[in-house]
């Protein structure tokens, strides 16, 4: 229901604003600009969902090989000590174990495109444990959360835009980001385990946290004197690696265990297709809504609001102008990707200046909340979100903060 409200909220709070323009300012083009963003991000976001079918289709199929070779319940094995305290209604040895681990590991290297489709498989293999179809349950809810809280070890895109932007040292947002997309995952984590009551204060938990941390340390201690090309190239490499070392062990094992491997491909690429096509209504729907909400000036209008406020209490505002990167990303991550880039421009910050730095480490510390909960619930049809939507606006609230802190510290 909470989406639904929101949902709605975008129309008919742009519509308000649209007709006080017209009818207070004369503002004639606003109606015209709100079709043609309409039509523009409906046609945009259906490209979109075609232009992921063939990663999806891919992927499923190869996810299909994983399980049905064993490889999935490894990983779930592999994983349970951990998420066993985290998804306590999730059986032992379940597949949805694995995809969950798959889900987030490509998530933690950047690689969004494979992300995605082992996300869905995931939600998937939990609707079927899912006694009310329509309603999300506790599991699903805390690994939708914990996905918008988008935890990021490698900000790939992010480096790789600053780099063409011709920043002197494209990787020095690394630490800050990870800083960052750690505070938002853990805050995300808190809130969902305080709905549930899910007791944190365990050593799987302790010896996550203590291990993510030493993969910072690690990944700092390798990258912090290489020169910006190279820390590119290498976190290409590593997340290639990564990602083709799962493929070859599915396949190496689908072969050793004497399944036919391209039947189990076959059979996994066609639930991708359908699953694609079950999420385009979702896609167009949050994508369209927030465009015309862009569209009339509102999201601008909550920007300044938020800056004049922050100057009125007498606090530094010179994070405001990158700070509509952080509210965008909530609703779309190419938008706020756009307007980072944007920043970046010589004839506006640079990507070197605190904005520019700024824009970077929000861009990485939060995710595309109301993207992730349309699509991921619209892929298995759940119609009843609960507190879902809430958790993940509060681990984008405390990703934002923690953000504008941290560019304080490293970079003001």
């Amino acid at each position: 229901m909470a989406l639904n409200y929101v949902w709605i909220g975008f129309f008919v709070i742009s519509f308000i604003v649209a007709l006080g323009q017209l009818i207070f300012f004369g503002n004639t083009e606003i109606f015209g600009k709100m079709i043609t963003s309409l039509f523009e991000s409906g046609k945009s976001s259906a490209e979109l969902a075609i232009g992921l079918t063939g990663t999806m289709t891919f992927w499923l199929g190869i996810m299909k090989v994983g399980e049905r070779a064993g490889m999935i319940e490894a990983f779930a094995r592999f994983v349970n000590p951990l998420f066993s305290k985290l998804f306590p209604g999730i059986p032992k040895k379940d597949p949805a174990m694995g995809s969950i681990v798959l889900n987030f590991s490509a998530n933690a290297l950047g690689l969004d495109n494979a992300a995605t489709p082992m996300g869905l498989k995931a939600m998937k293999e939990l609707q079927d444990l899912n006694p009310q179809k329509d309603t999300a349950t506790n599991a699903q809810i805390m690994f939708l959360v914990l996905n918008t809280a988008g935890i990021t070890i490698i900000p790939t895109s992010v480096m790789a835009l600053r780099l063409s932007a011709g920043s002197a040292n494209p990787a020095d947002i690394f630490i800050p980001t990870m800083i960052g997309t750690f505070i938002s995952f853990i805050s995300g984590m808190i809130a969902v385990a305080l709905y549930q009551r899910i007791n944190l204060f365990r050593l799987p938990v302790f010896v996550f946290v203590g291990g993510f941390l030493l993969i910072l340390f690690g990944f700092y201690s390798w990258m912090k004197d290489m020169p910006p090309q190279q820390i590119a190239t290498n976190t290409a490499m590593v997340g290639g690696l990564l990602i083709f070392t799962v493929i070859v062990s599915f396949l190496l094992l689908g072969m050793k265990k004497k399944i036919n491997v391209y039947e189990a491909f076959i059979d996994g690429a066609k639930e991708g297709f359908t699953t694609v096509v079950m999420i385009i209504p979702y896609l167009v729907a949050i994508i369209v809504g927030i465009a015309v909400f862009r569209a009339t000036g509102c999201m601008d209008f909550i920007n300044n609001g938020i800056g004049a406020f922050f100057g009125w209490l007498g606090f530094n505002t010179d994070f405001v102008p990158a700070l509509p990167v952080g509210i965008m990303k909530i609703f779309s991550g190419g938008g706020a990707r756009a307007i980072m880039a944007e920043l970046m421009l010589p004839e506006n910050y640079g990507p070197d200046s605190f904005v520019g730095r700024l824009a970077c480490i929000l861009q990485g510390s939060t995710e595309t909340t109301f993207y992730i909960l349309a699509v991921y619930f619209g892929s298995v049809n759940i119609k009843k979100t609960r507190y879902a939507l809430t958790c993940g606006l509060i681990a984008d609230f405390v990703g934002i903060v923690a953000a504008i802190i941290i560019g304080y510290i490293f970079f003001h």
